[in-house]
């Protein structure tokens, strides 16, 4: 076994953030790699590919100004760990792990590798308690649960973005005695952007712990930043037994480097030019949100992924559909409307959503409630197709009225502006609107 540091001179190739290390004599798979440039500054990297005595490693930044005669590539005989402590709670970081809040470093009171810990599935609990969101058209209808991930499909020009600071600011736990903390990973931010997000942290009422990669850093931190925020969750569930919410915005410009990655190993595309591995790489990501049996503390995760050309088959949402437990769908015409959050809730779902809601737990009406609400707004939103061929004045009078509730449940129910609604305010917001109606209502 290799105990020591090696340094090579032997580049031959460098390609992006790639290098080819000729006549290697020992090397593996994930190890870290110490990369010293011309100028004396030096840079972190990953081993990626091992062919032979040729190494190809992946550097954790720009390769520009780098010089194949007099750069220095040292193998640390070591993986990639993330420093941790308690300490780590309200601080920014970048993709590097690098503070970018202008506050010293803290003292790291363990150290645990960036891929995780993978849960046991013998040892997995079942999802069980929600998660309070604030917004009545997750918390109401399509309930977030503890331990589960449940991504956020949204489309280009939709307010992704002020959805996700609505959770950061209002997210909770329905029991005040248990430690609860969000921890934010933000991938390729403009600076507008991330000035958005920082004033939103800056507003938080709870702990949190953020990384941030902006749109002009190396491509490699917007794949690490993401590992790095689950492996911090993962310690403060696990070890310090809270409960940890990440939020991950957005996916899609995490598979868009990933991509530009595979692009550059020249590997043989697969679906829209995405790397064939991108399920499995996905799901690494996502299978690390869970609870363990008889242990407190739990990793849940809110993924949101914008929808390219707004298709929900696009191989992003199509994968991570396949991997999560349900979606929250926003809808271009809800937001034409005015209305926010623009949740269309009828391809919404959450799988879970039954592990989480009833008495003792949210109320023991909330099935009913949302099946009903769900039941009355598919059949108005149906009927819009038949108003559009014969109008209003060519239905009856049973039809007109599902029209009206179907538009009132928009502006009043799904609508809520700004305004943190608890999940008691939600079901009534829907009750009070079905007897507004004078809908039958069996609970």
């Amino acid at each position: 076994m290799r105990l020591s540091e090696h340094t090579y001179r032997t580049l031959s190739t460098i390609a992006g953030p790639l290098l080819f290390v000729e006549n290697v004599q020992a090397a593996r798979i994930g190890e870290v790699v110490r990369v010293t440039m011309p100028d004396g500054s030096a840079m972190d990297a990953e081993v990626l590919e091992i062919d032979g005595d040729t190494v190809l490693v992946e550097v954790y930044g720009s390769t520009q100004g780098m010089d194949i005669e007099r750069t220095a590539v040292t193998f640390t005989d070591a993986i990639k760990k993330v420093p941790l402590s308690l300490d780590i709670v309200g601080r920014v970081f970048n993709g590097s792990f690098s503070p970018k809040d202008d506050e010293p470093m803290y003292i790291p009171e363990k150290l645990l590798p960036l891929t995780g810990a993978p849960i046991n599935p013998a040892a997995r609990a079942r999802p069980a308690d929600f998660i309070e969101t604030g917004i009545t058209s997750i918390d109401g209808l399509n309930t977030l649960v503890r331990g589960q991930k449940l991504p956020i499909f949204s489309c280009a020009g939709l307010p992704s973005k002020e959805v996700v600071a609505f959770i950061l600011r209002n997210a909770r736990l329905a029991d005040p005695g248990r430690s609860f903390v969000v921890v934010f990973a933000a991938l390729g931010l403009t600076f507008h952007e991330y000035s958005f997000y920082r004033s939103v942290l800056n507003e938080m009422r709870t702990g949190f712990v953020a990384f941030v990669n902006m749109a002009d850093e190396p491509v490699m931190e917007r794949l690490l930043a993401p590992r790095f925020a689950l492996t911090v969750a993962e310690y403060l569930a696990f070890e310090k037994h809270m409960d940890v919410l990440v939020i991950i915005t957005d996916m899609t410009n995490y598979c868009d480097a990933l991509r530009e990655i595979s692009t550059a190993r020249e590997e043989l595309p697969g679906r829209r030019g995405y790397p064939g591995y991108m399920y499995s790489d996905l799901a690494s990501l996502y299978e690390r949100a869970g609870r363990i049996r008889n242990m407190e503390g739990s990793v849940t995760m809110l993924p949101v992924v914008t929808m390219p050309e707004d298709d929900i088959t696009h191989p992003i949402p199509d994968l991570t559909g396949y991997i999560t437990e349900g979606q929250i769908v926003l809808a271009r015409d809800l937001h034409q409307k005015g209305i926010f959050p623009p949740v269309d809730v009828l391809p919404s779902l959450s799988r879970l959503m039954q592990k989480g809601i009833g008495e003792g737990r949210t109320r023991k009406d909330h099935r009913g409630v949302a099946n009903h609400l769900y039941k009355y707004y598919a059949k108005g939103r149906d009927l819009r197709r038949l108003e559009a061929i014969v109008g209003r004045d060519g239905m009856s009078k049973a039809d007109v009225q599902m029209l009206e509730f179907a538009d009132a449940f928009e502006r009043s129910v799904i609508g809520q502006g700004m305004l943190r609604r608890t999940v008691q305010q939600s079901l009534d917001a829907g009750l009070d609107l079905m007897r507004q109606f004078s809908l039958e209502i069996r609970i």
